[in-house]
């Protein structure tokens, strides 16, 4: 079979699993020195456990690994030992302050490892974003960002064609993610080596937490858009939610 057949796992799509395995795995480590080390500096040690698996995966991944630090620093590292129970107010403080922490941290350094992949791109790229910027800004109608991000995705991802659906999401495309990864179903697809798969690929947008539409991206058969044009892609994307979020209503098609 040739190398094609199968989806190649990108590292991000580890971040999940790490997410469940690493802050366990690193209390495992400390329990034998729990008389020794104070939980305030386990906490440091499973935040640093959590900014991993962010900088591996994304906000998603990270988020799930701060609930998880949090979890089994409760388990391993309050008294009583062993239990899900935190039965001192000190102990009960460490766990919501190492919650609370990990979250914020998280989604910086998963914001962050976007944005530095973003800031080694080429000229090109960096004017893309900057005229998008400066439109979203200054343009009295939202569909005016909407249409220019349209067509910056067409010719950034070498694209058949592609347009906007405002408010709706039918069906289970493959979808470009915020990391610059994309997903198939629920497996990775190896964007870097295969291009993005053969059929509609879904970019959401998003303003504050809120859907807001999504591009419906026609691939090129062949073309192989990189990674950092796929991050590109996404910060564009951003902005063209960021146009529609901060107008009261949506405009007419």
């Amino acid at each position: 079979m040739t190398r094609s057949s199968f989806p190649v796992p990108h590292p991000a799509g580890l971040a999940l699993p790490a997410a469940l395995l690493l802050p366990p795995l690193a209390c495992l480590a400390l329990v034998p020195f729990r008389a020794q080390v104070s939980n305030t500096h386990v906490a440091l040690v499973l935040v640093v456990a959590v900014v991993a698996v962010a900088v591996l995966g994304s906000r998603r991944a990270g988020a799930l690994a701060a609930l998880s630090a949090a979890v089994w620093f409760d388990f391993f590292f309050t008294r009583p030992y062993e239990r899900f129970a935190i039965s001192g107010p000190g102990d009960m403080a460490t766990a919501a302050l190492l919650l609370v922490v990990a979250l914020a941290v998280s989604r910086l350094a998963a914001r962050t490892r976007r944005l530095a992949v973003v800031a080694v791109t080429d000229a090109d790229h960096l004017t893309r974003i900057h005229e998008t910027a400066r439109l979203a800004q200054d343009a009295v109608s939202p569909y005016v960002v909407v249409e220019h991000v349209r067509d910056q995705l067409v010719s950034l991802l070498q694209l058949r064609g592609c347009r906007f659906e405002y408010g709706t999401l039918v069906g289970h495309p493959p979808r470009l993610e915020q990391d610059g990864t994309v997903l198939r179903g629920r497996r990775p697809w190896d964007a870097d080596v295969l291009g993005l798969p053969d059929e509609e690929v879904e970019l959401r947008v998003f303003h504050n937490g809120r859907f807001h539409g999504r591009f419906m991206m026609r691939p090129t058969p062949g073309a192989v858009p990189s990674r950092q044009a796929r991050l590109v892609a996404v910060t564009l994307a951003d902005q063209a939610g960021s146009a529609i979020g901060t107008t009261a209503t949506t405009p007419a098609r």
